[in-house]
């Protein structure tokens, strides 16, 4: 990857944090850790990897996103305000009475959406059923599953990928985000799910593990992703809940935070200081 282009798509990753960061703050509090820990991913999507048109949401040819753990929500709202889907100044109307922003992703209200998650588990499903839907109608669009680690306890997620791997779904990518927290903790300490390469492996998948914080890297393995085949494909993202914001990342329980105007400020500066070495 060109310097240039890496640098691009590491500056757009902090716009989406500030943008999620702007989100949670105008409401109080947010699930912000597992926000930010996706900022990377979703930069590499919606700096070139994705096919879309944000003056035509609903392109039927278009590469899709299924945020499964719906409460990202904010990182995902972020990203479509920074490309342009909804007007930046709408993300202050988060979880808000008339919101085309509600607390976790709704399809039927946020122009970008594709899919209504929230309930853990059956994004997966969903991702499962709209990849096979473009395959049955010959459409060269993928569709891209962000799963939550703690969201793997869940056994309908592995209901989902034995049945991605049994009807060859290629055109599906699950990216893992393995930031190893959950709400109520350590993922190691609550529920362990062991080795999820080898996991995702004996469920069929093609699957490597990569640096999540790294664009770069990210890329390269969503670059493998454009050949199809009969396989479905996991990335495990190696993440940290919080990513972006050191203080957010040393905070022991932060699933959901409330954000002060002092935090808001700090933190805000912290990440502008960030996007001036990025873009001079």
């Amino acid at each position: 990857m060109e310097t240039a282009k890496k640098k691009e798509l590491e500056a757009l990753a902090v716009r989406i944090r500030m943008a999620a960061l702007e989100a949670i703050h105008s409401l109080g509090s947010g699930h912000l850790g597992g926000a930010l820990s996706i900022g990377d991913v979703l930069a590499v999507l919606y700096g070139g990897e994705m096919r879309i048109d944000v003056s035509n949401p609903k392109w039927p040819e278009r590469d899709k996103l299924v945020c499964s753990k719906g409460h990202a929500g904010p990182a995902v709202y972020g990203t479509l305000a920074v490309k342009g889907f909804f007007p930046y100044e709408e993300l202050k109307t988060l979880n808000r009475p008339g919101t085309r922003l509600p607390s976790h992703c709704d399809r039927n209200k946020t122009p970008g959406v594709d899919m209504t998650t929230g309930s853990l588990g059956q994004g997966t499903s969903l991702a499962c059923g709209m990849a096979l839907g473009d395959k049955l109608k010959g459409r060269d669009a993928r569709t891209f599953l962000i799963v939550g680690d703690g969201e793997s306890n869940e056994g309908q997620v592995w209901e989902a990928m034995a049945f991605a791997s049994a009807k060859k779904l290629g055109n599906l990518v699950v990216l893992l985000d393995w930031n190893k927290r959950q709400l109520d903790g350590w993922t190691r300490d609550i529920y362990p799910m062991g080795d999820y390469v080898a996991k995702f492996e004996a469920f069929g998948f093609d699957t490597v593990k990569v640096d999540g914080s790294d664009v770069e890297a990210v890329a390269e393995a969503l670059e493998r992703t454009r050949q199809g085949g009969d396989k479905p494909y996991a990335i495990i993202l190696d993440t940290q809940k919080g990513a972006g914001i050191q203080e957010v990342v040393d905070t022991p329980a932060n699933h959901s935070l409330t954000v002060s105007d002092e935090q808001f400020e700090r933190w805000t500066g912290q990440l502008k200081a960030r996007l001036v070495e990025l873009e001079g």
